[in-house]
């Protein structure tokens, strides 16, 4: 299973693209698709479309995990993430690619073991459970393989329970 991983955002989205093989998890991919202020904000989110659509194609990705939008106190960044979230959305049914959406606690939890833990902490365990040669950077990347690990680890299940469901 390839799953591609995503940290939503309008001026940096974060993608990590993560293979689980027999057991095994390897990072093919990650890194942040970065969109200009100065742009506006049909161009921001077109730029954000057409390069998640280029990823999945690359990676012929079975998967797309997305972070949930976490709902602060500013409600301009909220929107903004949630149109960035909705093009890589859209990317992925264009594709027949499945989305499946994850809370940074459960996120965190998965990787982690601790739904509170710190970004550092999850970077460090990124970087452990993929074998990774340092830390992933920016923080974005990280976070997105974060949730692309969060997807391997529970995919199985999740799976497992459909089919004893639907028998």
């Amino acid at each position: 299973m390839i799953v591609l991983g995503i940290d939503p955002g309008l001026a940096n989205t974060g993608y990590g693209v993560v293979a689980h093989r027999r057991g095994r998890l390897a990072a093919l991919d990650g890194g942040v698709i970065d969109t200009p202020a100065e742009q506006s904000l049909e161009a921001r989110l077109a730029t954000v479309h057409g390069r998640v659509l280029e990823l999945i194609d690359e990676h012929a990705c079975d998967a797309m995990a997305l972070e949930q939008l976490y709902f602060g106190a500013n409600v301009q960044t909220a929107f903004a993430v949630g149109h960035a979230r909705g093009v890589t959305m859209l990317a992925a049914g264009q594709r027949g690619v499945p989305c499946h959406s994850y809370t940074p606690q459960r996120v965190k939890a998965a990787v982690c073991g601790n739904g509170r833990a710190a970004k550092d902490q999850v970077a460090r365990m990124v970087q452990t459970l993929l074998a990774l040669p340092e830390l992933p950077r920016p923080d974005h990347a990280s976070d997105a393989l974060a949730v692309a690990i969060c997807h391997c680890n529970a995919a199985p299940f999740a799976g497992a329970l459909a089919a004893a469901v639907g028998a």
